[in-house]
């Protein structure tokens, strides 16, 4: 397959290879590419979830939202989101 990148692209990926955060032209677009597969896992994983919380809700399976419901749930996504980025890193 071949990819034609525009010049500031070009610019761009030839300044990560002198300054050496890539090896290669190859190496960039392969790292765009999964990086760009990682954000669409994640795209796909929350339309999943918004799917099932609309099934959800038809079913009368919502949640009642207090002030301490809501703290909980903020500390939940909260913790689920420091894990996420002990595990990215």
């Amino acid at each position: 397959m071949k990819v034609e990148l525009t010049p500031d692209q070009e610019a761009f990926v030839r300044q990560a290879i002198k300054d050496g955060r890539v090896g290669s032209t190859e190496a960039a677009v392969q790292e765009a590419l999964q990086l760009w597969e990682k954000r669409e896992r994640r795209r796909s994983e929350i339309l999943s979830a918004v799917d099932e919380a609309e099934v959800s809700l038809s079913r009368g399976q919502g949640m009642l939202m207090t002030e301490e419901s809501m703290r909980n749930l903020v500390e939940g996504i909260k913790n689920r989101g420091r894990g996420r980025l002990d595990t990215d890193r």
